[in-house]
């Protein structure tokens, strides 16, 4: 499964965002989908996840202020990010669990390439 992520770039602060990523591949089932970040020399942390009912859990530091949504006809996750700020700057990456159809079901854990976010102050 391939994750394909777009929508980062630069930002001033009080700005909106809105990432995207799509996943490919031969899905059988795409169970949760999410976003994480990784600031540098931060570990990975996970911003936003969303279950295939759309329940949705958030980091705490972006509560209120960013909406993770999926398209489940499309495979893709979204993140709407308003009212950034410099803390926010960092490195997003999609992340998709779920089952790949073939020889019976098989689990799959996939990451999308990464996209920099830049918020200026």
């Amino acid at each position: 499964v391939q994750l394909q992520a777009s929508g980062g770039g630069l930002v001033q602060a009080g700005g909106s965002l809105r990432l995207s990523c799509a996943a490919s591949g031969s899905m059988y089932r795409i169970n949760t989908m999410g976003w994480y970040r990784q600031a540098p020399g931060k570990q990975r942390d996970m911003v936003a996840v969303i279950a295939p009912d759309d329940s949705t859990d958030y980091t705490d530091s972006v509560k209120g202020r960013f909406t993770i949504s999926r398209d489940n006809a499309k495979n893709t996750v979204f993140l709407q990010m308003n009212s950034v700020k410099p803390e926010d700057t960092a490195v997003y990456y999609c992340n998709a669990k779920g089952f790949i159809s073939g020889w019976g079901l098989r689990p799959f854990d996939s990451w999308g390439q990464g996209t920099q976010l830049t918020v200026s102050s």
